[in-house]
């Protein structure tokens, strides 16, 4: 039977309505030009002052912190942090470093010595970045000049202002158990509309100062599959999520390995959420945590929020830290 065919403008019509209810558009939608512009909308500069070095984690006050520790009920605690490895691979650059230096082979000696070397900025290590880790342009966050950052280290914003630690209440967001999967693909996606359906399904409400940890899976895929060049291609959270952590005022962002998404799907912008969290909000980030016997413990507790601890090495001018986060419920 002849069917008259549907005219070219209606089809186009029916192209972009249908492309605008899938998830994949939202990264099609965004441009340099939106990241640009949520530089200045989600701008926390001059918010606790144009001297302030401590960005959101001012919003972890006094009054937090006793409703975090309020959360410690049934004692139990687990490292956030991967176990540091000098096995060098495709997702473990730089290796950790680890030289014996005095063993129980010298008849003479008294103690036991040892000599860690690590480049922590990488894929392996969990680590705290610190907000002068990330230069946007001329400038850090709070529009401290990236001229400040110099040979002898960070003379604005470096970890030592975090020196005093983290201490909140940590919300697990399982986006593999949301949908119901063990892991997530490299390069898949997390939207804004992901981390919703995850807090209505888990029954909690983001709240200003608290940790939000991002799982992908990340460790969980490896442990099948064998590492894989995790830079080149990862999970993450889609750059438009920045938005939803700055509405809620997170202090902390956390993740598997660095949150964003890779490739980021936004050219010329590499990692929009380390920018968007560093430069302007003034959020530290947790990379590379290991979130599985987290998820794990939460599952089996019924329970995705907890008190979170964690203090960096107290280093003048640094960009970040080592760190071994811990999750008690």
């Amino acid at each position: 039977m002849f069917r008259k065919p549907i005219a070219p403008p209606v089809v186009a019509a029916l192209c972009v309505a249908f492309c605008a209810i899938l998830p994949a558009a939202e990264g099609t939608r965004t441009t340099r030009a939106d990241v640009d512009r949520w530089m200045k909308e989600l701008s926390n500069w001059g918010r606790w002052g144009k001297d302030d070095q401590k960005g959101t984690l001012n919003l972890i006050t006094p009054a937090v912190r006793q409703r975090a520790a309020a959360l410690v009920r049934a004692g139990i605690s687990v490292s956030l942090a991967r176990t540091d490895s000098t096995e060098a691979a495709p997702d473990n650059k730089p290796a950790f470093g680890h030289v014996m230096l005095i063993t129980g082979a010298n008849p003479s000696a008294q103690f036991a010595m040892d000599r860690y070397t690590e480049e922590y900025h990488g894929s392996g290590i969990t680590h705290l970045d610190a907000l002068c880790h990330m230069i946007g342009g001329a400038t850090l966050f709070n529009g401290f000049p990236r001229e400040s950052v110099t040979a002898a280290g960070a003379a604005k914003l470096d970890v030592l202002n975090f020196k005093d630690g983290i201490f909140t209440r940590g919300v697990l967001m399982d986006i593999p158990r949301l949908k119901g999967v063990p892991f997530l693909e490299p390069g898949q996606p997390i939207y804004p509309e992901d981390l919703d359906a995850w807090v209505k399904k888990a029954g909690i409400k983001i709240e200003p100062g608290d940790v939000v940890l991002i799982r992908t899976g990340r460790w969980a895929r490896r442990a099948k599959l064998g590492p894989w060049d995790i830079g080149a291609k990862a999970a993450g959270l889609h750059a438009s999520c920045a938005r939803w952590l700055h509405a809620r005022d997170a202090a902390v962002l956390g993740s598997d390995f660095a949150a964003d998404l890779m490739p980021s799907g936004v050219d010329g912008v590499a990692m929009p959420i380390h920018q968007l969290a560093l430069v302007a909000m003034g959020m530290p980030l947790l990379d590379n945590c290991d979130l599985e016997a987290l998820s794990e413990t939460a599952m089996r507790l019924g329970r995705w929020e907890f008190l979170i601890v964690a203090a960096p090495e107290p280093v003048p001018g640094g960009t970040g830290s080592p760190i071994n986060p811990v999750g008690i419920f």
